[in-house]
Formats: C-alpha cells, sequence, structure tokens
C-alpha cells in the first residue's frame, strides 16, 4: 500500500467518523425537538420548522435515512481502519483496529454528538434539517425497501406506523408548563393561566358568596327602609327577597333603580317590581367552567345555588367567576377581608375562602375540606369556636380573635412554622 493510499484512507476514515457523528447528533436532536415550539414557528411560516415537521409526521422515514447512514458510515469505518492496521502491524492489527475504533467512535461519533443534541435539539435540528431532507431524497428508494419490510414487521405486532400522532398534554401537564415559565411571563399572568386550568375541577360552591353573606332587600320592609338599604349597597346586583333569603322574588339592577330615584320622586315599592329579573338557579357541584358558559351565553349575569333540598346554599355573579381568574378587580373588598400585620401574620374574616386566601398570600393552607377559613378553624377544633382559642393548621398558626354566631368572624393567621407540615 503507497504513501498516497495511506494517507487518502485516513482522509476517508477521518470523513466517515464525522459522518456517524452526524447522523448520532441529527437522531437525538431531530427526536428531542420540543413538538409544541415547533408546530408554533410552522404557524409562524418558518421554513426549516415546516420542513421538519414533514420528516416528523413519518418517524420510520426519517430514522431510515438515519440508521441506514450511521450504520454504513460506521460499517465502511471499522473496514477501512481494519485495513489500515493489518498494513501497519499484520494480523494483531485486526484487533487492535477493533479495540482503538470502538473507542473513537464511542467517544467522538456517539457520546459526544448525542449530549450536544440532547443541550440544544433546537438549534441542532434547524442544522441538519435540511442535509436530512437532501440525504433522504437521494436514498429514497433504500429507505423506501428497508422501511416496507420493517413496517411489515411491525404490523404482525399490530403496531401501525402511519397512525402516529403527537399525543395531546394532559391538564397536569399543562400546569406543569406553566410552572415552567417562571422568569420568562409575569407572576400575575402565570397565575391567571393556572386559574384558567383549575376552572374544571372547581364548582360554584367553590367561589359563590355564602348565604348569611348575602346582601339583599326585603320586600317587605317599608319604602323608606328599602331606599336606605339601595343608596348603601355597593353591589352592581342585589336579591330581593321576601322575610328570608329563601323566597326570592327577583333580582336588582341598583345602577337603574338609583338612577331613576335621582331623576323621579314618585317611584314606589310597586312600580320597583318593574326592574326586577327573574331568578335563576344552580344546582350545588355545579363545575365552574359549565357556568361559566352559560353567563356567555345567557343574559343573566348572577345565579343562586341551591341544594338538593332546594334552599338556597349562595350567589354567584359572573364578577365572581372572572375575579377568580384574574383576582379581585377593585382591591375594595379584600383589603377589608384581610390585612396585612406588622409581624407577616395576617387579620383574616372567617367568611373569606381558603382558595383566596392562598391566592392573595402565597400560603398553602389545605384546600380538601371546607372552603372557607371559618369551616376549616371549626373542622379542625371539632368543637365550636371561642375567642382566643389557638390552633395549628397544616404548621400555621391560627387564633380565633372574634366570634359571632358560633362562627369564626375574625381570625389570625400567621406564617408556616419551620419544620412543620
Amino acid at each position: 500500500m503507497s504513501q498516497f493510499q495511506i494517507m487518502i484512507f485516513s482522509l476517508i476514515l477521518l470523513l466517515l467518523i464525522l459522518l456517524a457523528a452526524f447522523f448520532a447528533c441529527a437522531e437525538t436532536g431531530l427526536m428531542a425537538v420540543n413538538r409544541y415550539r415547533l408546530r408554533h414557528q410552522a404557524r409562524m411560516k418558518k421554513r426549516y420548522a415546516i420542513r421538519l415537521l414533514k420528516l416528523l409526521k413519518r418517524p420510520d422515514r426519517l430514522l431510515g435515512v438515519i440508521l441506514i447512514g450511521s450504520t454504513f458510515a460506521n460499517i465502511l469505518a471499522s473496514s477501512l481502519a481494519t485495513l489500515l492496521a493489518f498494513h501497519f502491524w499484520g494480523d494483531k492489527g485486526a484487533l487492535l483496529a477493533a479495540i482503538g475504533l470502538t473507542f473513537v467512535v464511542l467517544i467522538f461519533a456517539e457520546i459526544a454528538p448525542k449530549t450536544v443534541a440532547a443541550i440544544y435539539p433546537d438549534r441542532v435540528s434547524r442544522l441538519v434539517v435540511y442535509p436530512i431532507q437532501i440525504i433522504l431524497k437521494l436514498f429514497y428508494p433504500i429507505v423506501w425497501l428497508a422501511n416496507a419490510i420493517t413496517n411489515g414487521l411491525l404490523k404482525l405486532l399490530r403496531v401501525s406506523v402511519t397512525s402516529y400522532a403527537l399525543e395531546p398534554l394532559s391538564r397536569e401537564e399543562l400546569r406543569s408548563i406553566v410552572y415552567d415559565t417562571t422568569g420568562k411571563i409575569s407572576r400575575q399572568y402565570q397565575n391567571m393561566l393556572l386559574s384558567i386550568l383549575d376552572l374544571s375541577k372547581l364548582t360554584v360552591d367553590d367561589v359563590m358568596i355564602p348565604r348569611h353573606d348575602i346582601v339583599g332587600i326585603d320586600i317587605e320592609k317599608s319604602w323608606e327602609e328599602m331606599v336606605v338599604q339601595i343608596n348603601h349597597i355597593h353591589q352592581e346586583w342585589v336579591p330581593v327577597y321576601r322575610d328570608n333569603v329563601n323566597q326570592i322574588i327577583g333580582v336588582l339592577y341598583t345602577r337603574d333603580v338609583l338612577r331613576l330615584l335621582l331623576i323621579h320622586t314618585t317611584v314606589n315599592k310597586e312600580s320597583l317590581h318593574q326592574f326586577l329579573m327573574e331568578p335563576y338557579f344552580v344546582p350545588s357541584g355545579t363545575s365552574l367552567n359549565v357556568q361559566l358558559a352559560y353567563f356567555q351565553r345567557s343574559q343573566n349575569k348572577v345565579a343562586f345555588v341551591v341544594d338538593e333540598y332546594g334552599e338556597i346554599q349562595g350567589l354567584l355573579t359572573l364578577n365572581d367567576i372572572l375575579e377568580e381568574i384574574v383576582g379581585d378587580f377593585t382591591g375594595v373588598t379584600t383589603g377589608k377581608r384581610i390585612r396585612l400585620q406588622s409581624d407577616n401574620s395576617y387579620f383574616v374574616d372567617g367568611a373569606m375562602t381558603i382558595r383566596e386566601f392562598n391566592r392573595i398570600t402565597d400560603w398553602e393552607l389545605p384546600l380538601r375540606g371546607p372552603r372557607t377559613i371559618n369551616g376549616l378553624i371549626v373542622e379542625q377544633l371539632e368543637s365550636l369556636p371561642h375567642a382566643g382559642t389557638a390552633i395549628l393548621i397544616a404548621g400555621y398558626p391560627c387564633e380565633i380573635v372574634d366570634v359571632k354566631e358560633n362562627r369564626v368572624k375574625t381570625a389570625r393567621i400567621f406564617p408556616k412554622l419551620k419544620g412543620r407540615s
């Protein structure tokens, strides 16, 4: 073997190792690329993304051309290395070539390129997509024949290659993706996205105004008393009932009435009935996203939650659902119901929901079971609450500050103790 032949064979051997490294890098990069990001880029008319999605639709062809090229490069490199080693060291050269080439291929044509591709799959896929497309076109007959045999064997195992589709993400997987966006989008938007994903898990009971907190107008009272109530109510929708909340006769849009009171002085209790809207009732346990869809389709923007016996359990408005997603609109109500103290503890209204408290404080009071702070404390106490009683809930010290009608009116909740759960 002449010096020129040795130089040519050595150069070809080096090129084959580089070719094997290219195919190894392409295999890992193309298989590890983020499919959802790729779809987004394809919608943005990025050419490489469109080409790449086309390749990934048939993974059998993509892997076929990569593995054919990789196998060809490795086997030919092995033959050339054996030939060169035999020329220099005789019969012992074949064994030395096998050992040496195995080490070189493993490091430089497998581990190193695949590691780089696994770390930077998007960058690698952009670089290799065009060469892989060209190679696939050049060697399509060979790839087609290999795939035909392989797919035939897979069909015997009831594996359909053509039915391959990208598996959709579950809700919990979407939540994980949103959590991973920390630092890329604001915390406010992140919480909004998480709240939207949680809508299907929530019911109207989780966000309704409890029955004992419903502010309404008793039609049995005098007109003068009713006018005073209307002027002091800050709610947009007010229930009108007879004697008690269970006897709802309608819903009043306060802005219309206030505007009429300013213009006309002849308005009375009888004429008030023309402004009442028919009450809408929804069964307890209705999914929040179902109720939101109803509010979108209907003119009703307020609903009364009733139990199986028809007893009213609470009041729900469209704003309550929207605030569950985006947070409180004005902050006025929230500010009255929860107050931060200098020692980082909170004075909190017992009627506040645990979900709202956790969202505002970023704490983790248990959500399973009772929905309100009052319910949570009473459940932990297993007895009627008394002012001054202290209790530890999930590592958070809680003190009952004020009690009214056997309910916790105000409580003070301190930061979680270290090492407690």
